[in-house]
């Protein structure tokens, strides 16, 4: 199988460079003018900031190792990313360090009558189910149960600075005073 092949090629190459890998994600291409790619999102392990540099030295890499071992037979496009700020929670660690963050979650079957929650992070306990405060109450599934979480940025964008005022908006603004 692809994704176990791959994860068994990249994650230790990643760890040579000192990355750690969050997500692997592989989409085939449709046909025959259609290529697949691959997506791999990395992180330093002494979890300082990710550069284009780091993506650049992790995509040559990569490269090399992919083109040896050929897990892949069609042709794809290699992407390297960092997690960014909406940064996908994949592993039972996530849930640990980003305790406290806003998230959204989506889960594998619905429960209580929805698949979808946004809440609080209140982290994942020892015997790894994840919670999670929202609005509604607190709502727990194990690692398992969920499709898909990731961090919710919308609360540090509405701490920033209001934006700029159009020069219109400030010539009517004088007029008005």
């Amino acid at each position: 199988m692809i994704p176990q092949k791959l994860e068994q090629l990249i994650e230790p190459a990643l760890a040579d460079l000192g990355f750690e890998c969050v997500r692997i994600r592989y989409a085939g291409g449709a046909g025959k003018s259609t290529r697949g790619q691959l997506q791999i999102m990395a992180e330093p392990v002494d979890l300082r900031e990710m550069t284009v540099e780091d993506c650049a030295i992790i995509s040559r890499h990569l490269s090399a190792v992919l083109d040896v071992e050929d897990p892949i037979s069609d042709a794809y496009q290699l992407e390297i990313s960092s997690p960014g700020m909406d940064r996908p929670l994949t592993r039972q660690k996530d849930f640990a360090r980003f305790a406290g963050e806003l998230v959204k979650i989506t889960l594998k079957q619905m429960l209580e009558g929805q698949k979808r929650y946004r809440g609080r992070l209140v982290g994942i306990d020892d015997d790894g189910v994840i919670h999670v405060e929202t609005a509604t109450g607190r709502v727990s599934a194990s690692l398992d149960q969920i499709d898909t979480a990731k961090i919710d940025p919308t609360e540090f964008f509405s701490t920033q600075k209001q934006p700029a005022r159009t020069l219109k908006q400030a010539r009517n603004n004088k007029e008005e005073a």
